[in-house]
């Protein structure tokens, strides 16, 4: 039996056995935190640990000139030849430089239109391994998909929504990449994780520890988690190496733009509703000492309410104020008078929930996308916007990421949350630059509501610069 430490893959864990004493102190010493995940096993002598390791382990003998048996390795290299020419923007320079001196490891983010996609293909020619791009919709598997077969000369795979193919170039779903990164996890050199933010999510980071790639990228308009967990992402795919803000790019790359909010009032039978329904929910928060300013405060809501005296009629107190805030009738007028305002430009409409989407549909006759609308509806719609056969479009949250929306120059936020993402990623919707194309974002804000603190948390973003506050029309 060889007495040459070893490595191997198996079934998302690495297997490493003949490894010295000092070989492992050495080993731990360098992955800190991240040593825990070492275990040995006494029944067959050997280390398991953690696919994501492989870098770190492969890298120590090499640094040491130390023999080292790699059996884990299942990737290739390619000869990855561009059959376009790309000339970066200045960003995507500069990003792709951030990129390659941290080792072809990190995190980039881009806002929406800026490039990302061109951004993972130069990486990809760099790279010049076996890669897999992991998506999070169908959707984005398709465009991704296409992209590649433009400037790569090889088949590119696809797997999710019904498609198995998997090639040394493959563009797969989070879903589905989850599902079978366990068996192929050592084919891959280059990991790109596209909207990255969804990685940290329990159930997708396995993509991510149970891979070899040595080489990985993030790319996301907004990577900031409010439970944290970018920390996560920088642990599997590397530090956040380059962020490009909105406010840099304007007029260059982006559509200049502007976020105007604006504060309508309920009507009087809305403002009864409302006041009432609040009452009974922060009287629980009261009673029940429930701090929903802090981090855990709606964790804390949703425990206490499942079982404390009154909890049902809190929550469903809270829902109601909720609701006749967020689609307030006088929200419906002002949306008319946005409309008429800009007859004739491209416009979406956002919504926080369908329900609220498909009523400003029955009430203007305009088409709705939500994530019920089947795939071929949907194709129409978004091909009807593109031809200029349709000039509005309302939606719920389902074109807030993972959908190719042709370019608008108007978005109106009827409702939404106070999630810095959504903002962005809803604004990026209406920034795609055109020579003297001006973009402008309403905010309709119930005034006198919770909506109002919402709004003011996102107004913390970069994003919000250059933004007014008016009354409405």
């Amino acid at each position: 039996m060889s007495s040459t430490p070893t490595i191997r893959f198996d079934r998302g864990m690495l297997v490493a056995s003949q490894f010295a004493n000092e070989h492992l102190k050495q080993i731990t010493e360098s992955l800190g935190q991240e040593a825990t995940e070492m275990r040995y096993d006494e029944r067959c002598l050997e280390w398991r640990m953690s696919a994501h390791i492989y870098r770190d382990i492969v890298y120590h003998f090499y640094r040491h000139r130390l023999p080292l048996e790699d059996h884990a390795r299942g990737y290739e290299k390619l000869e990855l030849v561009l059959q376009e020419s790309i000339v970066p923007r200045p960003h995507q320079a500069k990003a792709m430089k951030a990129w390659t001196e941290a080792g072809c490891r990190g995190v980039v983010s881009l806002p929406t239109g800026a490039g990302k996609t061109i951004l993972a293909v130069m990486a990809m020619a760099h790279a010049k391994r076996s890669s897999l791009v992991v998506v999070p919709t169908i959707d984005l598997l398709q465009q991704w998909r296409s992209i590649l077969q433009r400037y790569f000369a090889m088949p590119i795979g696809a797997y999710g929504g019904g498609e198995k193919d998997l090639q040394p170039l493959t563009v797969a779903t989070y879903d589905s990449a989850h599902l079978i990164i366990e068996s192929h996890g050592h084919r891959f050199g280059l990991l790109v994780f596209d909207e990255c933010h969804h990685l940290p999510a329990s159930q997708y980071q396995l993509i991510a520890r149970a891979a070899i790639a040595p080489f990985r990228l993030g790319l996301s308009a907004t990577v900031e988690r409010t439970d944290g967990g970018e920390q996560v992402l920088y642990q599997l795919v590397g530090h956040k190496v380059f962020e490009g803000a909105i406010s840099e790019m304007v007029d260059k790359v982006l559509a200049p733009y502007e976020v105007v909010s604006i504060e309508v009032p309920l009507t009087a039978e809305e403002r009864q509703a409302y006041e009432s329904a609040r009452q009974v929910y922060t009287g629980f928060l009261r009673r029940n000492r429930v701090n929903m300013t802090s981090p855990q405060g709606w964790q804390d809501f949703i425990r206490k309410s499942s079982y404390l005296p009154g909890g049902r009629e809190a929550m469903q107190a809270y829902r109601d104020q909720k609701r006749l805030a967020q689609a307030s009738a006088t929200k419906i007028v002002e949306l008319w008078a946005i409309l008429q305002r800009h007859q004739g430009e491209k416009i979406i409409i956002f919504t926080n929930d369908n329900q609220l989407a498909y009523h400003i549909g029955r009430q203007f006759i305009l088409p709705v996308l939500t994530h019920q609308t089947k795939p071929k509806e949907r194709a129409r719609m978004l091909s009807g916007f593109r031809s200029d056969e349709l000039d509005i479009l309302v939606t719920s949250k389902v074109l807030n990421e993972g959908v190719d929306v042709p370019e608008a120059s108007v978005g109106v936020v009827v409702s939404g949350s106070g999630a810095v993402r959504e903002h962005v990623q809803r604004l990026g919707r209406i920034l795609r630059h055109r020579e003297g194309k001006q973009a402008v974002l309403y905010e309709l804000i119930a005034k006198n509501t919770a909506e109002r603190f919402v709004n003011q948390r996102r107004r913390n973003h970069h994003a919000y610069q250059g933004t007014s506050q008016v009354q409405p029309t």
